[in-house]
C-alpha cells in the first residue's frame, strides 16, 4: 500500500502547474469482520478499501476532493488527474482563505507496527470454550490500517499498524446484559480468556433481584469503560484551542484558572506508541501534548488554522482539535482491592447516552447501563435498575475523586463509520466519594 501511495504522490506532483501546491492524504485498510449472535458466527467477511484526499492550493485559496481508489494503478492515476483538473477549475471561484497556513517543512515520518494478529480459528476456539453456552452478541474486527500524507514541500508520512477489536455483550435471560471489550495490537489469549470469565461472572450477578435506589449521592467505582464515556465527552471541544478561545469548552474554567481538578488527574495526548499516525490530517507532525497535569491545565490542542486565527503555536492537532490518543495517568488503587475499597456503593461498568446538562460547569448527565451493581461491605449484592446521573467533572475528577486504579485499559475506538478508526484512550478506573443520581 505504501508503494501505491508513493506512485499517487508522483502523479499529483507531475500534474502541478507553476504556482500550485498540493497535499495528499491517504487512508486504507484490510479488515476482517465477524459478527456473532448466541456465540456463533452469523456473518463473516473482509473489507479492503483505500481513498485519497487531494487538496490544491494557489494564491491563498484551497479546495479539496476525496477520491475512492480501486487498487488498479492506471485507473487510480487517471482519477487523481481528473480530480486535480476539477480542483483547478474550482479554485478561482473561491474566496481567499484568511486562516490558511501550510507546513512548508519537508518532514518525514515512518511507522510500521506489524505485530502478529491472531488466527480467527484461535479466537473462535477460545470463544467456544469459554462462552459457547452463552447468549453472546458482538463484532470482531482485525487487520492493518494505513495512513499517509505528502505535500509539494517534500513532507512525507506513512503509518501502518495492525490491530484487533472485539466488542461483545452477554445477555441474561431477564434481558439485562454485560458489555465487554478486548482490543489492542498484541493478542494475549490469557487476557482475552480473563475478560470472558469476568463478563461471565458479572452475568451471574445479573440474575439476582434488582436493587432500586432513591435519587441522591452514592459512593461509586467507575470502571475504565465508564471513564471512557466521560473522557469522550471531554473530547467534544474540551481541549480545543478554538473552543477555548470562543468560550465553548466545557473546561473553560479550568483553563482560565478559576477551577481545578484533583492532583491525581493528569491527562495527555499520547500519540507516540499509539495506533494513531504521528502526523495530522492537515499535514503537520503530531506531538505528545500534556493537557492537564496534577489537576491544573497545561496546554491545549492547536490546529494550523487556530494557530493563525488566535495567534497560537500549532502542535499538530487535527482540524477538529480532539485528542486521538487520550491518556489518563494511573493512580494507586490495585484492581484486586476495588470492591474492598468501595465498601458500600455503586460498581458502574458502563455509562450511556451522555450529554452536557451545563457546559460551562462541565456538568454531565447520562444513564447507568450494562452491569451496574450495588455493593455492600465489599460484596456485590445485585444489579441496580437503570438510573440517571447528573454531576460535574469538577466533582467526579475533582473534590470527590478518591483514587485511580494502578492498572489502565487500552480502549480502541469501535467506530467503523466509513472506515476503522485509529482513535484510542488509555484509562484507569476511578473511585469517587460521591456520584449524584437524579432519577
Amino acid at each position: 500500500m505504501k508503494h501505491a501511495f508513493e506512485a499517487l504522490v508522483g502523479v499529483v506532483r507531475d500534474g502541478l502547474h507553476p504556482g500550485e501546491q498540493f497535499t495528499l492524504g491517504y487512508s486504507a485498510e484490510r479488515s476482517q469482520f465477524v459478527r456473532f449472535n448466541h456465540a456463533k458466527v452469523r456473518q463473516a467477511g473482509e473489507v479492503s478499501q483505500a481513498s485519497a484526499q487531494l487538496r490544491l492550493i494557489r494564491d491563498g485559496r484551497q479546495a479539496e476532493q476525496q477520491v475512492t481508489l480501486s487498487g488498479d494503478a492506471p485507473l487510480d492515476s487517471q482519477r487523481l488527474r481528473e480530480a486535480l483538473a476539477q480542483l483547478r477549475q474550482t479554485l478561482p471561484l473561491l474566496a481567499v482563505d484568511p486562516y490558511l497556513r501550510l507546513d512548508e517543512n519537508a518532514w518525514h515520518s515512518h511507522s510500521l507496527q506489524e505485530q502478529a494478529l491472531p488466527e480467527l480459528s484461535e479466537v473462535l476456539a477460545l470463544l467456544g470454550s469459554e462462552a459457547g453456552d452463552l447468549d453472546l452478541v458482538g463484532i470482531y474486527a482485525a487487520g492493518p490500517i494505513c495512513r499517509g500524507f505528502a505535500s509539494s514541500y517534500g513532507a512525507f508520512g506513512w503509518h501502518q499498524a495492525n490491530s484487533f477489536n472485539f466488542d461483545w455483550s452477554l445477555f441474561h435471560g431477564n434481558g439485562q446484559a454485560v458489555k465487554a471489550n478486548y482490543a489492542g495490537q498484541v493478542w494475549d489469549a490469557g487476557d482475552f480468556t480473563a475478560r470472558l470469565r469476568l463478563a461471565r461472572e458479572q452475568l451471574g450477578f445479573l440474575g439476582r433481584p434488582a436493587v432500586t435506589l432513591k435519587p441522591g449521592s452514592y459512593r461509586a467505582y467507575l470502571a475504565p469503560a465508564a471513564m471512557d464515556e466521560i473522557a469522550g465527552m471531554l473530547c467534544w471541544g474540551g481541549f480545543s484551542a478554538q473552543a477555548l478561545a470562543t468560550g465553548n469548552s466545557a473546561l473553560q474554567r479550568l483553563y482560565s484558572g478559576d477551577a481545578q481538578l484533583s492532583p491525581l488527574v493528569s491527562f495527555a495526548e499520547q500519540v507516540s506508541g499509539s495506533l494513531s499516525p504521528a502526523f495530522s490530517d492537515e499535514g503537520s507532525p503530531r506531538l505528545d501534548v500534556p493537557l492537564i497535569r496534577q489537576g491544573q491545565a497545561v496546554d491545549r490542542l492547536v490546529s494550523a488554522r487556530s494557530a493563525v486565527e488566535f495567534e497560537l503555536l500549532a502542535n499538530g492537532a487535527d482540524s477538529y482539535e480532539s485528542p486521538c490518543a487520550l491518556s489518563l495517568a494511573a493512580g494507586n488503587l490495585a484492581s484486586a482491592d476495588i470492591l474492598q475499597r468501595l465498601g458500600t456503593g455503586l460498581y458502574i461498568s458502563n455509562l450511556w447516552y451522555l450529554n452536557y446538562s451545563d457546559l460551562p460547569a462541565a456538568r454531565m448527565t447520562g444513564l447507568t447501563r450494562f452491569a451496574t451493581f450495588w455493593v455492600e461491605n465489599g460484596e456485590i449484592q445485585g444489579p441496580v435498575s437503570t438510573m440517571r446521573f447528573d454531576d460535574s467533572l469538577y466533582s467526579l475528577l475533582g473534590s470527590q475523586l478518591e483514587d485511580l486504579t494502578q492498572e489502565r485499559e487500552m480502549i480502541l475506538s469501535t467506530s467503523t463509520y466509513g472506515q476503522r478508526s485509529t482513535g484510542s484512550s488509555h484509562l484507569p478506573g476511578a473511585l469517587v466519594k460521591a456520584l449524584t443520581l437524579t432519577l
